[in-house]
């Protein structure tokens, strides 16, 4: 009797449970057959010609808006990235990117960002003060020195040689929590999942290339001089425009500790689909380190602008647009 393809990958899996084999081998099976794991509603791409874009959190909506918005001006695919993180960067409102990004237990608004193109090429700041667009700063560090990354007064002195305008980061709204905070806080470093609203943002454009960036204050009253992973390329961000891109929101401590970017993208070179990369990913810390009171999500996109997003724990949301449509989806998780 001829047995259904269902059938069969149900008696496949129980076979390999049998023989001992691990989930990332089952899962690079089943990927090989088009059966990707379940992920929320997405938009149909056009692999050819259709910009694509996709950012973490809510704030992705408007931030991918405007990353389109700079494409149809004749930007590429680094435009798109840029226009789209400076509006983010811009928003007081927000409190963990850019201008109103809640400061450091001493009251210091610190901010990380990097940039990579589909070429490998990459530029990056890190523990920067007093300027609001550290994404646009990054950037020049890629295009205009023969470095990737600057951190600290190095930063900022280059960012003053550029005429970047200073400004007091610490608004009154972020100014009230940390007031708040000291008076309730045993100055313990507590990692806590509202902490993490890092902006990821992966972007394909009409020519197909692909580039990626990452911009966050970082973990709310963090130690001064804390650096989580959004600027290291590997960890909050890596692109390679061979096979596609990944970035990543959360606790910075945990995915650098498994260089989780560079490995969605490793897994995307193995074969698997973005969103069975970004779940392996995931699992590598899940089954590394107590993850209970600590969250990291995913997000990835590959070079025909298929994306995926997995995280530890519920919450974890992003933005996806293609052309004008755009949509919020919840990621999987656990």
């Amino acid at each position: 009797m001829t047995k259904s393809r269902r059938t069969f990958l149900n008696e496949a899996a129980q076979i390999a449970g049998a023989l001992g084999l691990g989930r990332f081998a089952w899962n690079r099976f089943e990927n090989q057959l088009n059966l990707a794991a379940p992920q929320g509603p997405t938009l149909s791409a056009n692999a050819n010609s259709t910009p694509v874009m996709v950012s973490t959190w809510n704030h992705g909506i408007l931030a991918n808006a405007a990353g389109m918005e700079a494409q149809n001006q004749g930007g590429n695919a680094l435009d798109m990235i840029e226009a789209a993180a400076r509006l983010v960067e811009s928003d007081a409102e927000g409190l963990s990117v850019g201008l109103g990004g809640l400061p450091d237990r001493d009251g210091h608004v610190t901010l990380d960002a990097c940039i990579m193109d589909h070429t490998g090429n990459a530029g990056s700041v890190c523990f920067v003060q007093g300027i609001e667009h550290p994404l646009s700063l990054a950037r020049r560090v890629m295009e205009d020195t023969p470095h990737v990354m600057l951190s600290g007064a190095g930063a900022e002195q280059y960012a003053q040689e550029l005429d970047f305008p200073q400004i007091n980061l610490l608004t009154p709204k972020a100014q009230k929590a940390w007031d708040k905070w000291r008076i309730e806080s045993d100055y313990a470093p507590v990692i806590n999942r509202e902490n993490h609203d890092t902006i990821g943002l992966l972007a394909l454009d009409h020519e197909g290339r692909l580039a990626g960036g990452c911009t966050t204050s970082g973990v709310a009253y963090k130690m001064h001089g804390r650096v989580g992973d959004s600027p290291i390329i590997g960890a909050g961000l890596f692109v390679d425009g061979q096979f596609g891109g990944a970035t990543a929101t959360g606790l910075g401590e945990a995915v650098m500790r498994t260089v989780g970017s560079f490995l969605v993208v490793e897994l995307m070179r193995q074969g698997l689909s973005p969103q069975l990369a970004c779940e392996e990913a995931v699992h590598r810390i899940m089954n590394s380190m107590p993850t209970e009171d600590l969250q990291v999500g995913y997000l990835a996109m590959d070079r025909n602008g298929a994306i995926g997003g997995h995280a530890i724990h519920g919450g974890f949301n992003y933005a996806h647009t293609i052309g004008e449509e755009a949509v919020l989806i919840d990621a999987t998780h656990g």
